[in-house]
Formats: C-alpha cells, sequence, structure tokens
C-alpha cells in the first residue's frame, strides 16, 4: 500500500512540475520579449534609442524619484511602527490601522486629491511627496510585524551593558529590522518603477510614463521597445542591490524568547508630539483623499450616479477581477504544491520564474504582449483573453503567496491516507489538500481580485474597444479636468480596496503570533 501510494505521487509530481513549467515558460514571456526585440533590432539601433538625452533625462529622474522617497518612507515607517508597538502612546491599535489603511486608496488616487487641493503641484519634489504619502505603508507593515516578534530579552542585555535607549535602539533594535526596512523598500522602489497615474497627473516623466506616450503614438515602436528594456534592467538592479544590502546575516533565533510581551516605552511629556506625527500622517493619507472625493461628489450631486456608467464601469471591473483572480489562483496552484511538497532545485528554479513578473511594471508586461499579438497572432491583439493572460502574469505572484501558506498546513499524511484508501493522487490533492487549503485560496482570490481593480497601465493598453474600468474610467475623466465626474470612480475603487488593506492588517498581526 505504502509502494503504491508513493508511485501514485511521483506520477502526480512529474504531471504537477509539467503544470508548473508551463506556466513558468509563459511567465517568462515579457522578458523574452524583450531580449528577442533588442536582438532584432540590431545593436547600432538599440544604441542610439538608449544612449540618447531622453533615456539620460528618464534614469535621472528615477534615480531621484528612489534616493529621496525611499529613506523618507524609512523614516516615517520606523517611527510609526515604534510608536504603535513599543511605545505607550494613546490609542496604539487605531494609529496601526490607520498607518496601513492608505493602501486602500489607489497611488493615483492619492495623486487627484492632491492636485485637487493643491492644483500647482508639479515635479520631482510633488512626486516624492505623494509617493511617500501612497506607498510608506509597504514598510510600515513589515517593519511593524518584525516589532512585534523581537525577542526583548536582547534589547534587556543591551540595557543591561550602560547603553542608553537610542543606542540600544540603533546598535540592538534596528539591525534585526534591516530585512524588513529591505524587503518593504524593494517593493516601494519596484512601485516607483510601475507607476503611471501618480506621475503623469503631476507632469514628473518617468519610464512608465514615456513608454505608454510613445505607446500611444506607435503603438509597435523600438523606442518604446527599448524604454521597456531599460527599465526592466532597473528592475534587476533594484533586486540586485536590495539582496546585496540584505545580506546573509541569521535573523531567525532558537528557542521561543523571553516569555513575556515587550514593555512599552513611556512617552510622558512626549505624548501629544507623538500623537501628532500619526495624526498628521492619517490626515494627509486619508483625511485629504476622504474631504476631496466627499468635496466632489456633493458638487456633482445624485446626477453624477449614472447606472449606464458608473454600474457599467463597476460590473465590468468586477467580472475582470473575479475571472482574473481565479484564473491567477489556478495558475499559481501547481508551484505552489510543488514548493510544499517536492523542494528540489527544479522547483527553486520554476518558483523563481513565477515570482519575478511581479516585480515588472505592467507597462512592460502589456508592451511585450501587445507587440507579441500584433507580429504574430493579430486576432488576440486588444481582446479580453489577452488582457486576462496579462492580470495573471502581474498577479501571480500574489496568488502564490497565499496558496504556499495555506498548502503548507495541510498535513501531508492526509493525501498518502486519501490514496491509500484508493483515491488518485489528483483525487487526493482536490479532495483533501485544496478543501483544506480553501480558505488560502480564497484569500490569494481576493488578493489578485482587488489588485486588478486598481490596475491602471495594462488596462489602458490591452483592454478592448468599449471596455471601461472603474480605473480607465476615472483616467479618462480626470485627463479631461472633470473632477467631478472622476469622484464617483475613485469612490468605488476605495470602497473595494479596503477589504484587501483589512486582510493585510490581519495578516500582519496573525504572522507576528497575536
Amino acid at each position: 500500500m505504502r509502494l503504491s501510494a508513493s508511485v501514485a505521487t511521483s506520477g502526480a509530481n512529474a504531471s504537477v512540475v509539467a503544470i508548473a513549467s508551463l506556466v513558468a515558460l509563459v511567465s517568462l514571456v515579457p522578458l523574452g520579449f524583450i531580449l528577442w526585440v533588442t536582438i532584432q533590432t540590431g545593436w547600432d539601433q538599440v544604441v542610439a534609442l538608449v544612449v540618447r538625452p531622453r533615456v539620460g533625462e528618464l534614469l535621472i529622474n528615477t534615480v531621484f524619484l528612489e534616493v529621496f522617497t525611499i529613506p523618507i518612507c524609512i523614516v516615517l515607517s520606523v517611527t510609526m511602527a515604534w510608536l504603535t508597538e513599543r511605545s505607550d502612546i494613546p490609542g496604539a491599535q487605531l494609529w496601526s490601522w490607520l498607518a496601513v489603511a492608505p493602501l486602500a486608496v489607489p497611488a493615483f488616487v492619492h495623486s487627484y486629491a492632491w492636485i485637487s487641493l493643491v492644483p500647482g503641484m508639479r515635479g520631482l519634489w510633488s512626486g516624492v511627496f505623494v509617493s511617500v504619502l501612497a506607498y510608506y505603508p509597504f514598510l510600515y507593515l513589515p517593519v511593524a510585524a518584525a516589532l512585534r516578534r523581537l525577542d526583548p530579552a536582547i534589547e534587556d542585555a543591551a540595557a543591561s551593558l550602560g547603553l542608553g535607549p537610542w543606542r540600544v535602539f540603533f546598535r540592538a533594535v534596528l539591525p534585526q529590522l534591516r530585512l524588513a526596512i529591505c524587503g518593504g523598500s524593494l517593493l516601494i522602489a519596484l512601485h516607483l518603477l510601475a507607476e503611471y497615474g501618480l506621475f503623469v497627473m503631476i507632469r514628473f516623466d518617468t519610464f512608465a510614463t514615456a513608454i505608454v506616450d510613445q505607446f500611444q503614438s506607435a503603438y509597435n515602436s523600438p523606442a518604446a521597445n527599448m524604454l521597456g528594456g531599460v527599465l526592466v534592467i532597473c528592475c534587476l538592479f533594484l533586486m540586485g542591490f536590495e539582496a546585496l544590502i540584505r545580506g546573509n546575516e541569521r535573523y531567525a533565533r532558537v528557542g521561543a524568547g523571553a516569555a513575556r510581551p515587550v514593555d512599552r516605552r513611556r512617552l510622558g511629556r512626549k505624548t501629544l508630539p507623538a500623537i501628532a506625527l500619526p495624526l498628521v500622517v492619517a490626515l494627509m493619507t486619508l483625511g485629504v483623499p476622504f474631504v476631496t472625493l466627499v468635496r466632489w461628489l456633493w458638487l456633482g450631486g445624485m446626477d453624477i450616479w449614472r447606472m449606464d456608467t458608473v454600474g457599467w464601469a463597476l460590473i465590468q471591473t468586477l467580472v475582470l477581477a473575479v475571472i482574473g483572480g481565479v484564473l491567477a489562483a489556478f495558475a499559481a496552484a501547481p508551484m505552489a504544491w510543488l514548493s510544499v511538497r517536492a523542494p528540489g532545485r527544479l522547483q527553486r528554479l520554476l518558483e523563481a520564474c513565477h515570482y519575478y513578473v511581479g516585480s515588472l511594471p505592467g507597462v512592460v508586461v502589456a508592451l511585450a504582449l501587445v507587440s507579441i499579438t500584433v507580429r504574430l497572432v493579430l486576432p488576440l491583439y486588444q481582446t479580453f483573453a489577452t488582457l486576462i493572460l496579462a492580470y495573471v502574469l502581474l498577479f501571480l505572484p500574489r496568488a502564490m503567496v497565499g496558496l504556499r501558506a495555506s498548502i503548507a498546513q495541510a498535513p501531508v499524511e492526509l493525501e498518502r491516507a486519501a490514496m491509500a484508501l484508493g483515491r488518485t493522487s489528483g483525487q487526493a490533492v482536490r479532495q483533501v489538500t485544496m478543501r483544506l487549503a480553501a480558505p488560502g485560496a480564497a484569500a490569494a482570490v481576493a488578493l489578485s481580485a482587488l489588485g486588478i481593480t486598481n490596475e491602471l497601465t495594462a488596462t489602458l493598453m490591452l483592454s478592448p474597444n468599449g471596455t471601461e474600468t472603474l480605473a480607465t474610467k476615472f483616467w479618462s475623466l480626470t485627463s479631461e479636468i472633470d473632477y467631478v465626474s472622476a469622484a464617483p470612480y475613485a469612490f468605488m475603487m476605495v470602497v473595494l480596496s479596503l477589504p484587501l488593506t483589512l486582510l493585510l492588517y490581519v495578516q500582519s498581526k496573525r504572522t507576528a503570533g497575536q
């Protein structure tokens, strides 16, 4: 009986590896396309298109944007995390939730809100300001979770050696946050490379805005493809740099650590200034968008809530989000199962192929699919099939994360017992493991679907004529400076994003063991 179960498991592994390999091969299409176009264009023309003043200007803008935004996000996030997790600030749970809530507001809606309040906002510093407000929660979440997991005995030992509070923090606490800071910083850096709507609204040129502009003027131009290649190189450089900074230090501990909660530091006279920071941040990240939306909705009245426009955009958004989210979860399931049940070198290679595509900007994935469909399969150009494929590729890593964690919690012995009772390997996985992993699968679908809800660039470039999602309809109206009519679409995107934000917050608490 054990032998037959083992043979069945080997057969299951082979079939799952084949499916995962196919998904990995498809995920490599954007990178393969960039390399193919580079070869087809010819070295001389590639040099002419890349080594020119316009590319240099975009590169300088990108470097400045990253160099100024990320350090500010680090300082703000670490400070906020310390206040909410390590101090006796009143209402710590409320401030913690408000620090994560800005993720419910899409970045281009942040920009829309601030442009409505300060019409003259434009350029680098405006881009840095809005980017910090929109993206700092990506750093706050891992840093706050890391602070909750730290062993308080380490800080006690540092204090017993005569170190003051500040030196304890910088010498004992901050080094242990490096992994969380590096991971969150990389996520923000990749978002800055991919962001389009935010920077267009404040008239700050980046590679993403230049690629879309080039695409709109000539949809299959070598210039747009080469800009996409430079953007991919920037992504790979950022990932390599983050790995170098992160290093190979060990951050795990042996044993459970100190069996007591961390002593929260008393703020005393600094309580009011400490409350002022999260309060001001909440007002800027949530108050301004809320007031702006309420203002435009009030000015527009009930006339702007038309079912033939707002309702239709909502329906199309939900349909695309559900289909894309479900297919992303299905595509990620074989790799998620392999990563838990059959780890090894091949598994790590295939898993890397699944994850890398999530680091690519949507504009690069869309550009690759546009060019491939135009050159090779023209009937698929600007079809729902191509748009859904782009969504699956972009949000494949999100689906992987939720599925892998849930499958890991399903005991492999139950699969083997099912096979011993006469089930085939496929039946055992479907009827036992995937049922146990259903909550994680649902979370994976929700994460992917809500990401699709706010996706802009790929939808603009790939959607069929007549398709209007909440994001694209919002974008077309703001491009016409019709902020009143755009408000309902922004409001609906925020409403649909709130469950994702709550899910991330709750998951962060669970990961930290709370």
